[in-house]
């Protein structure tokens, strides 16, 4: 009787990693991902529409992006959704294609990123946690109620802890690959100034289990300023 509950807290904790992972992909890097733009809303005869259902999106270059929009007819709105979205994009369009270069993150937006990342990853840890209380609320009830052995239940619990840490690893690791993505110096040295190490220092403090890409990311920086 308790398997199902686990089954139940599995799947809900790898809803609130997919939910995280699908946040973190519309958050700039300085690099061109389609996914940065895919979900702005398009007003498609009067009915708000995602992006990715009125167009395709590519990413021909590592800062270019390129709409081709299915009705050419509404080539127009998509150029203005997208030149009104919250990311600060210039689109261009030639009447067949619309380009959007992709401009490089300067360090004050950099850091903004880094701490969206840091507090959507602790929204995701929450979410996870949550999940664990409300299915050990379940099986105490469970146990209460003579529906299942207090040695069962507290193996139960054991294994929903593993679990949890788990989910809670996935959101940890993800944060941290994307921390390094917005903090790849090394990646944009040719393409915007290098900064100082001490960009970081006005940032919170990463829970324990991320912010080693940061670190990583610091460190690059001050050896590229090492060799200037």
């Amino acid at each position: 009787m308790i398997d199902p509950i686990l089954r139940d807290a599995e799947t809900k904790m790898s809803k609130s990693v997919d939910h995280f992972a699908a946040e973190l992909a519309t958050i700039r890097t300085g690099r061109a991902n389609p996914a940065l733009i895919d979900k702005i809303m398009v007003p498609y005869y009067g009915t708000p529409t995602p992006l990715n259902q009125l167009a395709q999106i590519s990413a021909p270059e590592p800062r270019l992006l390129v709409v081709q929009v299915y009705d050419k007819s509404q080539m127009g709105a998509v150029e203005k959704a997208l030149r009104s979205s919250e990311q600060g994009l210039n689109p261009a369009s030639d009447g067949q294609v619309i380009r959007v270069p992709i401009p490089p993150l300067t360090e004050e937006r950099r850091r903004e990123y880094v701490k969206l990342v840091r507090q959507k990853a602790e929204e995701a840890r929450v979410a996870i946690r949550n999940v664990r209380r409300d299915e050990m609320h379940r099986m105490e009830h469970m146990q209460k109620q003579g529906e299942v052995a207090e040695d069962e239940s507290k193996r139960a619990s054991g294994r929903l802890q593993k679990i949890t840490e788990a989910s809670v690893d996935k959101v940890d690791a993800l944060a941290n690959r994307k921390e390094h993505e917005v903090m790849d110096f090394a990646a944009g040295a040719a393409l915007f100034p290098v900064y100082g190490s001490d960009c970081l220092s006005s940032l919170p403090p990463t829970p324990p289990g991320g912010g080693e890409a940061t670190r990583v990311a610091a460190e690059m920086n001050s050896a590229a300023l090492a060799t200037k």
